[in-house]
């Protein structure tokens, strides 16, 4: 009985760990549609450089992006190695 509790609490304890660990993906969210607003915003007012702004914003998602990324690969070795 006792082995079955401490396995229990062992696994919601990893569960509650990817999800604490997940809340970084907020932030990636938020800074994408950050940049793209942005974006929009800037080829409205001068589409002149519209190729110059495009470029820009995908650097900028893909850097938004690799946050995200990296609380997922937190959230998988929390669930599956540790």
């Amino acid at each position: 009985m006792e082995g079955n509790i401490v396995e229990a609490a062992t696994i919601l304890g990893k569960l509650i760990g990817a999800g604490l660990a997940m809340i970084g993906v907020i932030g990636g969210g938020i800074g994408i549609g950050v940049v793209s607003g942005g974006a929009v915003q800037a080829m409205g007012r001068n589409p002149d450089f519209s190729g110059t702004i495009q470029t820009n914003m995908i650097l900028g998602i893909a850097f938004a992006e690799a946050t995200a990324i990296y609380a997922l690969v937190v959230a998988l070795l929390i669930l599956f190695v540790f």
